[in-house]
C-alpha cells in the first residue's frame, strides 16, 4: 500500500515537472542562455581551442534585379543559410515537451564573421533578428540581402553574351583551422533549388549555380572560401529588333540608293542621311557598353564595319558626281568656242568644215545687212565695204577659233578621250563598286554571324 503511494507522488512529481518545461523559457534558463552570460557570444563556441568549426553555406537566387554593364555591378536578390555547432548548446527534448529547436535574438549568440568580397554596397535592409538552435547544439541563421557587387563583364558578344559573376563568402579574421567554409549543397542542387524559387528575371536568363570551395592563402594564413558561381545568358530579342535590324535597314537602304541617278544631288544627300542614322545608333551603343574592355564587342566592329562601308559608297558617290561635272565642263567649253561635232576628229576635217561654216555666216551677214537698208540707199560700193569689214572681222575670229579647236582636238587625240568619256566611265565604276559592296557586305555579315554564334568559352 505504501509502495503503491510513492509511486502515485513520483507520478505527479514528474506530471509537475514535465508540465513547468513545456516553454522555450525552460530551456533557456536550462542553457543558461541569457544578455548577462557572454559566454555564448564572446568568443568562438568549442570547448577545446584546436577544434575546429565548420560553417556550412547555402545560397538561394531568388531574382536578378539588374546588371549594370557600364558600371560593372550585378544586383541579384538572394537566400543566406548558415549553420554550424555550438559545442555549449544541448538538452533532452524529452525534458521539455518533445522541444527540439528555439529561437533567440542574434545578439546573444556568436555568429561567424562571414563578408563577401564583391559586395560594394551594404544591404540596406536589417538582418534577421533571430536564429534558431536546436537541442544537438545546431546553430542556423538565414538572411534575405539585396547585393550590389562588382562582376567583370564579357561584352564581346553583345547582345547575345553570357555573364558569369560570383559571390565569394569567406571570413576575414579567422583562419581555416579556427573556421572552415563548406556548401550545404551541390552544385546541382543549389541549381535546381534557385530555379524553383525564382522570382523574375529581368532582361537575363538564369543558366546554373556553380559551388566550389577552397583556401587560399592570405596576410600569412590559410583562409577558406566558398564560391557561387552564377551563370546567366542574356535576352536579345529586344536588341536584335531595335538596334542591330535597323542598322541592317540602313545598309539596304544605301545598296538601294544606287538605283538614284547621280546627275542631281538627291542621291548624295540621301546618303548623308543614311550616314549620319547609323552615327546616332554608334552614340546609344557607347551609352550602353563599358568604356573599358579586353576585346572589342562584336556589337562595336558591326556598327563600325557598316558606317565604313556607307561612307566608302558616299566616296564613290562624291567621285562619280566630279567625273560627271567635269564631263560636263569638257562639252561647255565645247560650245563656247564653237565645235561642230558632226566635223570630225581630226584636224583636216574639221578645218574644211569651218571653212564652210565662215562662208555661210559671210553671206548670211552681208544679206542680212543689206536687207535692212532703203532700196534707194543701196549702192554698189557700200555693199563691197560693208561686206569686205565684215570678213576681214570673221577671218580673224575664225583664225583664233581655228587655232584653239587645233590644240583641242591633239589633246583629245592624244589622250584617247572622246566627248563623254568620264560619263561612260562612271556607268563601269559604278558597275564594278556595286559587285565590290555586295561582296564585301555578305562577306562582313557572315564573319559576325559566325563570331556570334560560337560558343562562348
Amino acid at each position: 500500500m505504501m509502495l503503491a503511494g510513492f509511486f502515485f507522488l513520483l507520478l505527479l512529481t514528474d506530471g509537475a515537472s514535465s508540465v513547468g518545461n513545456c516553454s522555450y523559457q525552460a530551456v533557456l534558463k536550462h542553457l543558461d542562455l541569457t544578455r548577462n552570460n557572454q559566454l555564448f557570444y564572446m568568443s568562438r563556441p568549442v570547448d577545446n581551442h584546436t577544434k575546429t568549426t565548420h560553417v556550412f553555406l547555402d545560397v538561394k537566387l531568388y531574382a536578378i534585379l539588374d546588371i549594370k554593364e557600364k558600371d560593372q555591378q550585378f544586383v541579384p536578390y538572394v537566400w543566406i543559410t548558415m549553420e554550424w555547432h555550438n559545442d555549449y548548446i544541448y538538452w533532452d527534448p524529452d525534458q521539455f515537451c518533445s522541444i527540439k529547436s528555439v529561437s533567440v535574438p542574434s545578439e546573444v549568440m556568436w555568429k561567424p564573421d562571414i563578408t563577401i568580397e564583391e559586395m560594394t554596397e551594404r544591404d540596406k535592409a536589417p538582418p534577421s533578428p533571430y536564429l534558431i538552435i536546436t537541442n544537438n547544439g545546431t546553430v542556423k541563421v538565414a538572411n534575405d540581402q539585396v547585393l550590389v557587387s562588382t562582376c567583370t563583364m564579357e561584352t564581346y558578344k553583345f547582345p547575345f553574351d553570357i555573364q558569369r559573376c560570383t559571390l565569394t563568402f569567406t571570413s576575414i579574421v579567422h583562419s581555416v583551422k579556427e573556421l572552415e567554409l563548406k556548401p550545404f549543397v551541390n552544385s546541382a542542387e543549389a541549381t535546381e533549388d534557385s530555379r524553383e524559387v525564382m522570382r523574375t528575371q529581368s532582361e537575363w536568363l538564369f543558366i546554373s549555380m556553380n559551388v566550389s570551395n577552397k583556401s587560399i592563402e592570405m596576410d600569412g594564413f590559410n583562409q577558406s572560401f566558398v564560391i557561387y558561381t552564377i551563370t546567366m545568358k542574356r535576352r536579345s530579342a529586344l536588341y536584335v529588333v531595335n538596334f542591330l535590324l535597323p542598322i541592317l535597314f540602313f545598309l539596304c537602304l544605301d545598296l538601294v540608293s544606287f538605283l538614284i541617278s547621280d546627275s542631281g544631288g538627291e542621291k548624295l544627300s540621301f546618303k548623308v542621311t543614311v550616314l549620319l542614322a547609323v552615327t546616332v545608333m554608334q552614340l546609344i551603343l557607347n551609352e550602353i557598353l563599358p568604356s573599358s574592355s579586353d576585346k572589342i564587342p562584336l556589337v562595336a566592329i558591326y556598327c563600325i564595319g557598316m558606317f565604313a562601308m556607307m561612307m566608302l559608297s558616299l566616296v564613290e558617290t562624291i567621285v562619280v558626281m566630279y567625273l560627271i561635272e567635269k564631263d560636263s565642263a569638257s562639252q561647255d567649253d565645247n560650245e563656247h568656242i564653237g565645235l561642230d561635232v558632226n566635223c570630225g576628229d581630226s584636224p583636216a576635217n574639221f578645218l574644211n568644215c569651218l571653212e564652210v561654216n565662215k562662208r555661210r555666216h559671210n553671206e548670211s551677214s552681208c544679206s542680212d545687212s543689206i536687207g535692212e537698208m532703203p532700196s534707194e540707199l543701196r549702192s554698189v560700193d557700200k555693199e563691197d565695204s560693208d561686206c569686205q569689214l565684215k570678213n576681214e572681222s570673221s577671218e580673224k575670229l575664225s583664225g583664233e577659233a581655228v587655232r584653239t579647236l587645233i590644240l583641242l582636238l591633239n589633246s583629245m587625240k592624244a589622250e584617247g578621250k572622246k566627248p563623254g568619256y568620264w560619263t561612260r566611265m562612271t556607268k563601269i565604276i559604278n558597275k564594278v563598286f556595286l559587285g565590290f559592296y555586295v561582296t564585301a557586305a555578305g562577306l562582313f555579315l557572315l564573319c559576325i554571324f559566325v563570331g556570334w554564334t560560337k560558343e562562348q568559352d
